[in-house]
């Protein structure tokens, strides 16, 4: 009977030892930054933002101008159905559907294009971000820190988001570059 009380109060102790044992030796600081905002707020952010509304404006007022022919001919075409012959109606409504697919085609290249430019510019900030989340990381004892721009993070809490420590720094670092 005294044997097995001691082996139960062994393994209590041993079980004891082990489970809260790693809880106590692997305190662990885990942070949360959102990529998108913390490019997006930051100043670098909102200079990369005007460069881009920049290139979009001119690509816009391109495509508001096109648009504009585009409109034109069409209220030409159907001003000129009942006058022209169905033959030269029907070479004036080829012309202006080929006219309109260019057309097409332009917009879409033009968002490609946007979309690429955003891209570029983005992946010019993102190593530079990348060092000022890791600066912060080993400043503030942080084991992890992970994107919440990544959907396989299924639960964090508020208070390990570092998102506005990371745009702080991030401008302060931007300022003693210009």
């Amino acid at each position: 009977m005294r044997k097995t009380g001691l082996w139960t109060a062994g393994l209590a102790l041993f079980l004891i030892i082990m489970l809260a044992g790693p809880r106590l030796s692997w305190a662990q600081k885990f942070g949360f930054v959102n990529l998108r905002e913390a490019l997006m707020d930051s100043e670098p952010g909102d200079k990369m933002e005007a460069d881009f509304k920049k290139a979009f404006e001119k690509k816009k007022a391109q495509l508001q101008q096109k648009e504009a022919e585009m409109r034109r001919l069409k209220e030409d075409l159907e001003k000129q159905r009942s006058v022209l012959k169905p033959d030269a109606f029907r070479e004036k409504e080829n012309n202006y559907s080929n006219k309109l697919r260019d057309y097409q085609r332009m917009v879409e290249d033009a968002n490609r294009e946007m979309a690429q430019k955003e891209q570029e510019l983005a992946a010019k900030l993102l190593p530079e971000l990348a060092k000022v989340i890791e600066a912060v990381g080993e400043k503030e004892g942080y084991t992890a820190i992970f994107s919440i721009d990544n959907p396989v993070v299924i639960y964090r809490s508020k208070s390990v988001d570092i998102t506005k420590k990371v745009i702080e720094e991030f401008n302060k670092r931007s300022k003693g570059k210009k």
